[in-house]
């Protein structure tokens, strides 16, 4: 079985960034988390038929629910994941990210109702897992609403038609508002800086997203560790 502690997990450049920024101590699960999410991803970006997108991303949950009662196949995430054990972070709980990913076959023009399920049991759940590994299980209705207003804006930005990103980033505006409202503690600013990200997207609008890992986004994320705004 692949060494999880050594697999290297590649992110976006500002998810790297993210990850590079938390205590060494837990960049390991921060970075399968994320990975974990951008191999969802992936799979539905890809899918040229959704019956089969819909078929992997079923192995894929499956594979992560087998996790909580038996050892890992040789998948190197897989076994990054099961790594995730000791913090508290079960196969079932990385699982319901998948049926976020999944709902988006459902209906791929992407109404409201459907992007909102997909922000609640993608966005909500991955920062709340992430907040878990960094640190006490605190604010959650802070992490609850950073992620579920980051996807909306991730999805707007990376998956959506261009017709529908407007209202998904307008739909992300009031929970990153509330998310970003005070500043955020040390432990969690890793998260704090994706959700700074997607609010500035949010204030610019869809035809004005700055280009990703753009030095202004890189200058808005060193903002945002300094002072956790």
């Amino acid at each position: 079985m692949p060494d999880a502690q050594l697999t290297p997990m590649p992110l976006h450049p500002e998810r790297e960034l993210a990850v590079a920024y938390a205590r060494r101590t837990v960049r390991q699960s921060l970075s399968t988390l994320l990975a974990l999410d951008e191999r969802l991803g992936t799979i539905v970006a890809r899918a040229r038929e959704p019956g089969i997108g819909m078929i992997r991303l079923l192995w894929w949950r499956d594979a992560l629910i087998a996790l909580d009662t038996a050892p890992p196949p040789a998948e190197p995430l897989l076994a990054a994941a099961a790594a995730l054990r000791p913090d508290r972070i079960a196969g079932s709980e990385l699982a319901a990210m998948a049926d976020g990913w999944e709902v988006l076959f459902d209906d791929p023009d992407l109404g409201i109702e459907t992007a909102m399920t997909h922000a609640g049991q993608r966005g909500t759940q991955l920062f709340t897992l992430i907040g878990r590994v960094l640190g006490p299980a605190a604010q959650l209705s802070r992490l609850a609403s950073a992620g579920e207003g980051w996807a909306l804006a991730d999805l707007a930005r990376h998956y959506a038609p261009p017709e529908r990103r407007q209202p998904l980033l307008a739909a992300a505006q009031a929970p990153l508002e509330s998310a970003m409202a005070t500043p955020w503690p040390v432990s969690l600013r890793p998260l704090g800086m994706l959700a700074a990200l997607a609010l500035q997207d949010v204030r610019r609008g869809a035809d004005a997203l700055r280009p990703p890992a753009s030095s202004a986004r890189l200058l808005r994320v060193l903002a945002h560790r300094w002072t956790g705004r």
